[in-house]
């Protein structure tokens, strides 16, 4: 799916629910705004997920997000350290089995 048209899906699917902006802020922490159903909107899943995304897609994490490395896997995750190059162990594993398959393969 082209990016422009993902977006304006995404932006369609957030806009099923209206929202308002709510301010939360404490005394020790810093100001934040967050999308709140308006009084007497009915929550639309696929709104609230799409307002959830977008929200992700416009912070700081957005950057860690990363597509796993490992073989037939289509999982995204969020990059905890420098080195991390899967969604979870067990597809880290399954990359270093194909990996030495692969070796022994060439060599023998």
């Amino acid at each position: 799916l082209p990016v422009p048209e993902a977006v304006r899906r995404l932006n369609e699917a957030a806009a099923r629910t209206p929202t308002v902006p709510v301010l939360a802020w404490s005394c020790t922490d810093a100001p934040v705004v967050r999308a709140a159903p308006a009084e007497g909107a009915r929550t639309d899943l696929a709104a609230a997920l799409a307002q959830a995304v977008i929200g992700f897609l416009a912070g700081p994490d957005r950057q860690r997000l990363r597509a796993c490395h490992a073989p037939r896997c289509v999982r995204y995750f969020l990059k905890e350290h420098p080195r991390q190059e899967w969604c979870k162990p067990s597809c880290g594993n399954r990359a270093r089995v194909a990996r030495h398959q692969e070796r022994h393969r060439r060599t023998g």
